[in-house]
Order: structure tokens, then C-alpha cells, then sequence
């Protein structure tokens, strides 16, 4: 039995692990504190749960981001798997060209994206007069559908590259059509990518704050924008509890996203 050598890197990855997760687990922790103070333990309590649950303020920020989160991860991820296979029938090139214009939007600063959508919103609604684009639900929408369409592609691109293009090709010499082909054919192979894709965005959605900040009107706050103004004051402790389930939701996803990632690679290895 081979012994672990205990490393200056292990004990240095160990330490940034620490650094990253000891405040939310301090936040976590004080979530059920009896008392408001931050420094101090006075015993368990879940009324802070409570209060949070009966706050009108909260109950309807988290009905406009699961609405927004939902609606945007829907949309994009038909929108994003269409011109996933879009990009994957051009030529090398082009589609080198358009995946570097699908990074930019991951690669740039959210408070760019934010107020470039938000400068481009007022135009339409002040300068063009068109009254949808009023900043509110639909411009949220909009500005999450457009972060969140990315990572689809970007999901959605390896399953392409890994499906076998014979299939296709046969099911449109069997007598298919091109769309029964694509349905029938081509979307249960890249579906592990999609449905990684949704959950993605999904994700993103709700962990938005920058963007939903200048995207969104005076009726339409999101659980981080209204956090980020309760933070202004003092800190309550229903944020505390608001911040611990939030974390929870966002970990369930993302364990999803692996487990569904490593049953698709082990489904691979045992095809090859």
C-alpha cells in the first residue's frame, strides 16, 4: 500500500479551499444564530427562516428570478443548441470565427455587459420610442438570454463533434427529413450537452447580480439585486439564510451538471 506524500502543493491547494469556503460556511453557520449578532453564538434557532419566508419584499424577488431563470434558460437553450449546429455545419474557419464571438461575451466584465445592454435598452425605449423596451421584466429577460446562450453552444459543441455523422447521413438516405433527422437522430445524441447547457444557464441566471442591476426596472429586482441593497444597511440575518439557500440550489445544480457529465463519459468509454 503506497503511503501519501503529504506536499508543499497539497497543503497549498488545502489552504486555498479554506480561504474560498470558510466565510460561506460561516454564513451558513450564523444563518441559524438566535441572535443578530455576527461575532457571537447564542444558541440555534430557524426563525430567521421564517422571517424570510414571510417577507413580501423577498417572496417577490424570488418569484421574478425563478421566472426569469426559468424563462431564460428555456429560450436560450433552444436558441443556443440551433446555432450550436449551426456553427458545427460551417466550414473550419467560420466556425473558428464564431466561436471567438461566442467567447466574448463570457470573456468580457459583467458591469460591461450590463450597461451596454442597459445603454442600448433606454435608446430603443427613449430615442425610438419603442415602449416594450422599457426597462423591466423583458429587458431582464433579454439581457439573460443573451449571457446565457453562450455556454449552451458551448456545451452543446462537444457532443457535436462526438456524434457520429454517418447516422444522420443514413436516416436522410432511409427516406427522413431534415428536421425528423435532427429529431430523431442528432438531438438524443447531443442531449447529455443540452440538458448540461439548461442547467447551466439556469445557474448562471440566478447567480447574477451586475448585469440584472442595470437590465432590470423598480419592479423587477432579483434575489442578488435586492441582496446587494440590503447589504447597504445594516446586515440582517435573513440574508444570512437567504445567502445559505441560494448556495445550497446553485451546489445541487452543479453536482447535476458533473454527475450527468460523468455518466455521459463513462456511456462514451463503453460505446468505444
Amino acid at each position: 500500500m503506497k503511503k501519501r506524500v503529504v506536499t508543499p502543493g497539497n497543503i497549498f491547494m488545502v489552504l486555498i479551499f479554506i480561504f474560498m469556503y470558510a466565510p460561506i460556511i460561516l454564513l451558513m453557520i450564523f444563518s441559524f444564530n438566535d441572535s443578530k449578532s455576527r461575532a457571537v453564538w447564542s444558541g440555534f434557532t430557524l426563525k430567521w427562516y421564517g422571517k424570510l419566508i414571510s417577507d413580501s419584499n423577498i417572496l417577490h424577488a424570488l418569484q421574478i428570478t425563478l421566472a426569469v431563470s426559468v424563462l431564460a434558460a428555456l429560450i436560450s437553450t433552444v436558441l443556443g443548441t440551433l446555432a450550436a449546429i449551426g456553427i458545427f455545419n460551417m466550414t473550419r474557419r467560420r466556425r473558428r470565427l464564431m466561436m471567438t464571438a461566442n467567447n466574448i461575451p463570457m470573456m468580457n466584465p459583467d458591469i460591461i455587459m450590463g450597461v451596454s445592454l442597459m445603454l442600448l435598452f433606454i435608446f430603443l425605449y427613449e430615442t425610438l420610442g419603442l415602449q416594450t423596451f422599457r426597462l423591466g421584466f423583458l429587458t431582464l429577460l433579454l439581457a439573460h438570454i443573451t449571457f446565457d446562450t453562450p455556454y449552451v453552444i458551448l456545451s452543446v459543441m462537444p457532443r457535436l463533434r462526438q456524434m457520429d455523422q454517418s447516422q444522420y447521413e443514413a436516416a436522410l438516405d432511409l427516406g427522413a427529413t431534415p428536421l425528423q433527422a435532427m429529431r430523431l437522430v442528432v438531438l438524443p445524441q447531443i442531449m447529455s450537452g443540452v440538458v448540461t447547457g439548461m442547467i447551466l444557464s439556469f445557474t448562471m441566471s440566478i447567480d447574477d447580480v451586475v448585469v440584472s442591476y442595470f437590465t432590470s426596472g423598480a419592479n423587477t429586482e432579483t434575489l442578488g439585486v435586492l441582496i446587494f441593497s440590503m447589504t447597504r444597511k445594516r446586515i440582517s440575518p435573513e440574508i444570512n439564510a437567504l445567502c445559505t439557500i441560494m448556495f445550497v440550489i446553485v451546489l445541487l445544480l452543479l453536482l447535476i451538471i458533473n454527475f450527468r457529465e460523468l455518466r455521459a463519459e463513462r456511456k462514451d468509454g463503453l460505446r468505444n
